[in-house]
This record gives structure tokens, C-alpha cells and sequence, in this order.
């Protein structure tokens, strides 16, 4: 079942005519592969994240992999809400698999984790409009108390991603070869039939009305916001090895800071062709929604990235028995999040689900904060499904928010700045918080070193030929240690890894406590601001 992507000049309206249940399920079968698309990509690296530092020789730059992605994605998201504004869903959706395409084919043939970086960086390009045009469309063809349930199915998506990703990047990431390949390339590039299968499915099914809306394109306002958010998530993540006062970050904050102001100038001097309309920030719900986004998205990412650290580093596991830990996660979101689409196409009401998913996940951070080196396996289990949970219910009901009361004209300009301002919040958690884990990691590693040489016996463990073969180039003279690859880990005796894990598991309580201190925000901003409204079914 296709529909015509054609409307004749001055047709009458600036809603598409409404479609039957039928029809809308059609056009999201889909949507449904590009989104998955995106979201496998995600999980399956994140997962196999650390075998792939290693391989390359840079454990604590492992940051940029994903910052790069998110850096890039965020820059272009909102570009893809104006050229499909001008062009039509199709061929730009089509145009962001391509990118994505060529970008994962680049990522597995990187032969250092910068070079890797840059290809994800390309790879990011794409990224940015799998889910927001995804997102617009859906709202082209439904009403405000209908995109609850279908956005959903969107969730539902994700969480089959995240189900089979980790499962997919941990058997990958546990071949040392397939075909004559590390294994750890095949992640990036089983994207290419993937991504070729999508690709047929929008062309036949993606062929709905779509109005244009004529006015040119924001080159000056993608240009300073490049020039203003690049230099700001560099300093982020590399401010721990400059230092955050060193002359080189006080330029970064500089640039950053004149680039961002530089953008909302221009911005203002655009009117309709604004890459973000300052139009919509007079909206109520608008604001509150892609605040809430940014501030739960620094929280979400930055506890998706160290969450599978903890369990390979800590507990030892591989990557695909780290991926069938997270299965709590991924449970317990897909339940809520279809329970919650069903409850407010029948209601109308979201605060409360928005609400009780934010505390969700603050509590999941608190939970996490108490991890133990011993910890059994229902500790870290209990904060996942509380995460699961809290994402189930707050990620559509912020997207809904931001959404329900913007001019569908405004829709792809309006659903872009959500996943823009999402994948802000993702790029500075993820930096931030990686960041924290790291200048933090080496000293409590030295602290808990000092203190069990003066137990004999662990002295004389640590002289045992083998564990001094593990641990040569990783101790520095003056008590130091070298982080840049964990395999080390494996090779020593239980008793000598042991500070190192307890170093490893002190900086990561920080690194949640921060979560939990961000997601408290979220959680106190969402209670005392956001609006009790009803969606209407117009």
C-alpha cells in the first residue's frame, strides 16, 4: 500500500488528510527499519566499545567514538527538519541511510580509535535524520493524542535494538576474525544489507502528502552552531588531559561561547528559514520539552556508556554476557513504553507518566551509585530495570510534550530541535561523564596501590613473574598507572587486579552520583513546570 508524494500547488489546508490505522501502520513498517537502523548501531558499538579501544590503543580516548557520532548528528539534525520541509521526507531519509552507509563502510576500515572517530563522525551525519525525520513524519500523519501510541512502537524499536544489539556486538566483538575480518568490524559493517533493506522499504512505503514549505536553507545558522558547539564538547572531553583552566580550553570556551552567540543572532535575522525558529521557544510546552531532553539525555547517555564498563571492566564480563546483562533494561522499557503509548491515546494525559519516568531513572542512578566491586548480579540488575522503566515512560511523553502544541508547519523544524537538544544533553553526558570516570579513575587506582603494598603478601603476589609481565609499561615511576588498554586486567591474579577494580568502581559512584544530581533536576523541573495537559484528538 503506497501513497502519492504529490500535492498540487495551493491545495487546500495545511493538514495531511487523515489516514486510517492501516495506513499509518504501513508508512511506520517503514520507518521502523531506518529507526532500527540507527538504534542497532548504537547498542551493537557500545557494547563491543572497549574490545575496540583495546584493539586500537586507546582505552581513555574511547570518549571520541561516541562524541564524534553525537557531535555530528547533532549539528545535522536540525538541518534534516528544514531541507524535508523543502524537499519532502523521502529523498532526504533516503539521503541520511546513504550517509550512514558510506560512514559505517569508513568505520570498519579505521585503523586507529581517532580515525574511527572521524568515520563516526561521517557516520553521524546520517544519523541525524533516521530518527527526527522518523519522528516528523509520524506527527505529519497523526493527531497530538495519537503519536503517544505509534511513538511507542518507535520505543519498542529501540528496545529490540537494544536487545539484539549488544548480543550481536558482543559476538562480534569476541571473534578475534570472521572472513579474514577482526571481528569487531563486522559491527559497522553488517550496517551495508541493513541499511540496503531500509532503503527499499521507504521507497515503497514512504509516499504519503506532504505540503513544502518554501523558504531557503540556514547555511549561517549551521555554520556558528558548528562553530559554537564544536570547541565546547572538545574542551569536554579533552579538558581532563589539558586542564579545564590551560590556555588551549580557555580559547575552546572562547570560540565556543561567541559561536553560540554568533548562531542566535543569526537565527533571529532568519525569521522562517531558522534552523531553530526563536518563534517556537515562545511556546510553553516547546521549551520545557527540549529542556527536559537535553538534561535527561546528559543523564541517559552518560549512564548507557559507563554502565558496560562496570560490568567488563569490574566484573570481568565479555562483551555479549555484558549485552545479556542488560536484558532488565531492555524489558523492562519495552513494557512500559508500550503500556504508556496505550494509556495516553486513551486518556490524553501525560505529565504523570512523564513525571514518574524521570524519578525512575533517578533512582536507577542512586542504585548504581552504591555499586560494589562484589556486588551481586540483582544490584546492578535492579538499576536497569528502573532505568528501562524511567526511559519507557519519560522519552515519548518529552517528545509529545515539546510537540503538542507546535503548528504542524513548524513540525520538522520543531521534532529536529527535540533530537538535537536529546542529542546535546547525550554528547555532553557521554564527554563529561567519561571524562569524570578517567581524571578520576588513575588517581584512586595510585591511592589503592600505595595502600596494599604495605601488606606484605600482596607484595609479594605483585612479584610473581606473571603479574609483573601484566603489569609492565601499566605502573609508572612515582606511583602512577597507564589506563590506555584494560587487558591487563584479565592477566593478574585476582588480589593484585583487586585496586585496580575498587579504583575503577569509586570513580564510576562519582560519575553516577553526578547522573542522579542531573536527573534530580529533571526530576524536580518536570513535577513543578510542566503543564497537566490534555492532547487533543484534532
Amino acid at each position: 500500500m503506497t501513497f502519492s508524494d504529490t500535492r498540487e500547488p495551493g491545495a487546500a489546508g495545511d493538514m495531511p488528510p487523515r489516514l486510517s490505522h492501516r495506513q499509518i501502520t504501513t508508512v511506520m513498517s517503514g520507518l521502523v527499519l531506518g529507526m532500527f537502523l540507527g538504534a542497532l548501531d548504537q547498542t551493537v558499538v557500545s557494547s563491543a566499545l572497549r574490545t575496540i579501544a583495546d584493539d586500537l590503543h586507546g582505552l581513555t580516548a574511547q570518549a571520541w567514538v561516541t562524541t564524534a557520532y553525537l557531535i555530528t548528528a547533532t549539528i545535522a539534525t536540525p538541518l534534516y527538519g528544514k531541507l524535508s520541509d523543502l524537499h519532502g521526507r523521502r529523498p532526504v531519509y533516503l539521503a541520511a541511510i546513504a550517509l550512514f552507509t558510506v560512514g559505517s563502510l569508513l568505520c570498519g576500515c579505521a585503523t586507529s580509535i581517532y580515525e574511527l572517530a572521524a568515520f563516526r563522525a561521517v557516520q553521524g551525519l546520517g544519523g541525524g535524520g533516521l530518527m527526527s525525520l522518523a519522528m516528523t513524519i509520524v506527527a505529519d500523519i497523526t493527531t497530538p493524542r495519537e503519536r503517544g501510541r505509534y511513538q511507542g512502537y518507535f520505543m519498542a524499536v529501540f528496545g529490540g535494538a537494544s536487545i539484539v544489539g549488544p548480543l550481536v556486538g558482543g559476538a562480534f566483538a569476541d571473534r578475534a576474525e570472521l572472513l579474514g575480518i577482526a571481528g569487531w568490524r563486522w559491527i559497522f559493517l553488517i550496517n551495508v544489507p541493513l541499511a540496503a533493506a531500509a532503503a527499499v522499504a521507504i521507497m515503497r512505503v514512504l509516499r504519503f502528502p506532504h505540503r513544502r514549505v518554501r523558504h531557503r536553507l540556514d547555511y549561517a545558522g549551521a555554520l556558528t552552531l558548528a562553530v559554537g558547539l564544536v570547541p565546547l564538547l572538545t574542551v569536554a572531553e579533552q579538558g581532563r588531559v589539558w586542564g579545564w583552566d590551560s590556555p588551549r580550553a580557555l580559547v575552546m570556551y572562547a570560540i565556543g561561547v561567541a559561536g553560540l552567540a554568533g548562531f542566535v543572532l543569526v537565527e533571529r535575522r532568519s525569521g522562517d528559514a531558522a534552523l531553530l525558529p526563536p518563534r517556537l521557544f515562545r511556546i510553553r510546552s516547546f521549551r520545557l520539552g527540549v529542556g527536559l531532553h537535553f538534561v535527561v539525555g546528559i543523564g541517559m547517555f552518560g549512564a548507557m556508556t559507563t554502565l558496560p564498563l562496570y560490568l567488563q571492566l569490574v566484573r570481568g564480563m565479555s562483551p555479549i554476557a555484558a549485552g545479556l546483562a542488560t536484558l532488565p533494561t531492555v524489558a523492562a522499557n519495552l513494557a512500559v513504553t508500550l503500556l504508556t503509548g496505550r494509556m495516553i491515546a486513551r486518556t490524553g494525559r501525560f505529565k504523570v507518566h512523564l513525571v514518574a519516568g524521570v524519578g525512575s531513572f533517578t533512582a536507577a542512578m542512586l542504585v548504581f551509585a552504591t555499586l560494589r566491586v562484589d556486588s551481586p548480579l540483582w544490584h546492578p540488575a535492579l538499576g536497569m530495570a528502573l532505568m528501562g522503566a524511567g526511559l519507557g515512560a519519560s522519552m515519548q511523553t518529552l517528545t509529545t510534550l515539546a510537540q503538542c502544541e507546535v503548528p504542524r508547519t513548524d513540525m520538522g523544524a520543531a521534532t529536529a530541535s527535540v533530537n538535537f537538544f536529546r542529542s546535546n544533553g547525550g554528547t555532553v553526558g557521554t564527554a563529561a561523564f567519561l571524562s569524570i570516570l578517567f581524571t578520576t579513575a588513575a588517581g584512586s587506582i595510585a591511592e589503592r596501590l600505595a595502600e596494599a603494598r604495605h601488606d606484605p603478601a600482596y607484595r609479594r603476589l605483585l612479584a610473581q613473574p606473571d603479574n609483573a609481565h601484566a603489569l609492565t609499561g601499566v605502573l609508572r615511576p612515582g606511583g602512577g598507572v597507564d589506563l590506555e588498554d584494560s587487558a591487563f586486567l584479565h592477566a593478574l591474579d585476582p588480589g593484585v587486579a583487586l585496586p585496580f577494580l575498587e579504583g575503577y568502581v569509586a570513580s564510576m559512584r562519582l560519575v553516577f552520583l553526578t547522573g542522579a544530581a542531573v536527573s534530580l533536576l529533571a526530576f524536580v523541573l518536570a513535577a513543578w513546570r510542566v503543564p497537566d495537559l490534555t492532547l487533543s484528538d484534532e
